[in-house]
């Protein structure tokens, strides 16, 4: 118990979410502060540190607070989220608070919400199939098990219902292994958060995790607070309880533009498209946080859902997050026209790390080559699509017609699974159902010996 309270009254002013305040001895970068006028209390964080200036973040935004009769008061410690298995089930808000407002009672301890950063030296190379349930992602873009995969999607494409979908049914094979996912929503409408919670509770996948739920009409300073909640939580589960963690972040865009507003207040000088010049760095903050230990049986597996204004991937927050991450899972237009779901475009997509969590003992032998012929087989589909549209079907032959037909049935067959859970095994099933229209010299990508024993 404190005997003495350590508080500053010197105001000198504020800006959006930002209070500055002088006269502070002895303050710390990320130290808690707590707001006080004769209306009501406010916490803070200490954004920016100039002698004795300090910069402080808000929580609860500045509306209706003024110079006068406010005290700002020094709490000596940094932000922490509380910990433990009485966490799993549990929907908090972008604070760690539960939503309900009852307060949280079991909980094995308190962590700085900044994390441990990873001694590179330590880290191992992600080696295990996670699997999705999603055939376009587990055969041909392949998640594994300490990759940081993210997913673009234009405005307007289902990729909420996608990320429900990924929460529902990713797990391990491993039937040995612990796994837990870990949800952060930021910047969210009350009616997309209603969506996520009744998909997880009618799912049952509310009982098998994290969620951390930041709503838009919430503080763009706890917004910035939400992942790395999110992410100290899978820490502790995977480094200290051993297990296989999947962190689903969305939107990442919607957490950008709360850090250009922030860096706003600030009069920063600001970069491509106003965003700060240091929003590269902290990208890479969150997203390396994401991979596997030497020696420790856990890993962390980030999926961030990342929204594309006017399906522009050259925009800042895709483009840089692209940089840092291993791959992406576009979602296409077209393909949401047609009414097919998930409407993930394998063309543009890409799982840098899919090799090594793929093969035998893993998911089968022949998993890679099985990618390369549909890849292969449906890119020239698309080619020849557009081709027709200049000849008509009377300038294709006949083989280039099965390359149309074949292209239909990996929209239909194989993209287009709804809400299904399909296996690997199921996967596998699927793509020779696409694949039978086309004759056995096209399929130049499969061994001669399993394409001698498919099934006709």
């Amino acid at each position: 118990m404190k005997l003495y309270r350590e508080g500053y009254s010197k105001i000198s002013g504020m800006a959006g979410p930002l209070l500055f305040v002088e006269g502070v001895q002895n303050a710390g970068y990320g130290e808690l502060v707590t707001i006080e006028d004769s209306k009501r209390k406010r916490q803070g964080q200490i954004l920016q540190i100039d002698g004795d200036l300090c910069v402080i973040q808000l929580f609860d935004g500045s509306m209706g607070l003024g110079t006068g009769g406010t005290t700002v008061w020094m709490d000596r410690s940094v932000f922490k989220v509380p910990v433990g298995s009485g966490l799993i089930g549990k929907v908090l808000n972008g604070r760690g608070q539960d939503r309900s407002g009852k307060e949280l009672l079991f909980y094995e301890d308190r962590l700085p919400v900044s994390g441990l950063p990873i001694n590179p030296a330590r880290r191992s190379s992600p080696q295990s199939f996670i699997q999705t349930g999603i055939s376009s992602i587990d055969m041909m873009n392949t998640l594994v098990k300490g990759q940081k995969l993210p997913v673009f999607a234009g405005p307007g494409l289902p990729a909420n219902r996608l990320t429900a979908q990924i929460v529902k049914q990713a797990r391990s094979l491993d039937k040995d292994r612990q796994f837990l996912v870990v949800f952060a929503a930021m910047g969210i409408t009350k009616r997309e958060a209603q969506f996520f919670m009744d998909s997880f509770e009618e799912t049952g996948a509310l009982e098998k995790g994290v969620f951390f739920v930041n709503l838009a009409s919430d503080s763009a300073a706890e917004r910035l607070l939400t992942p790395r909640m999110a992410l100290t939580v899978a820490e502790y589960f995977a480094f200290q309880k051993g297990y296989d963690v999947l962190v689903v972040m969305t939107d990442m865009l919607h957490y950008c533009n709360s850090l250009r507003e922030v860096s706003a207040a600030r009069e920063e000088v600001p970069g491509r498209r106003g965003y700060p010049g240091y929003m590269y760095s902290d990208l890479a903050e969150l997203y390396e946080r994401a991979g596997c230990i030497e020696g420790n049986s856990g890993s962390i597996t980030q999926i961030p859902i990342i929204t594309m204004p006017d399906d522009d991937m050259t925009h800042p927050v895709v483009d840089l997050s692209g940089y840092i991450t291993e791959g992406q899972i576009v979602l296409g237009r077209d393909l949401t026209d047609k009414g097919i779901f998930p409407p993930v475009d394998v063309l543009p997509s890409l799982s840098r790390l899919m090799n090594k969590g793929i093969g035998r003992g893993k998911t089968f032998s022949y998993h890679r080559a099985m990618a390369d012929q549909l890849y292969a087989s449906y890119s020239k589909a698309r080619e020849l699509v557009k081709l027709r549209l200049i000849v008509g079907d009377e300038g294709l032959t006949d083989l280039e017609h099965k390359y149309i037909e074949f292209g239909r049935l990996f929209d239909d067959i194989f993209i287009d699974q709804g809400d299904s859970d399909i296996s690997i095994e199921s996967t596998f099933d699927r793509s020779w159902d696409a694949l039978k229209v086309l004759p056995d010299q096209e399929l130049f990508k499969l061994p001669s010996d399993l394409v001698s024993r498919r099934a006709r």
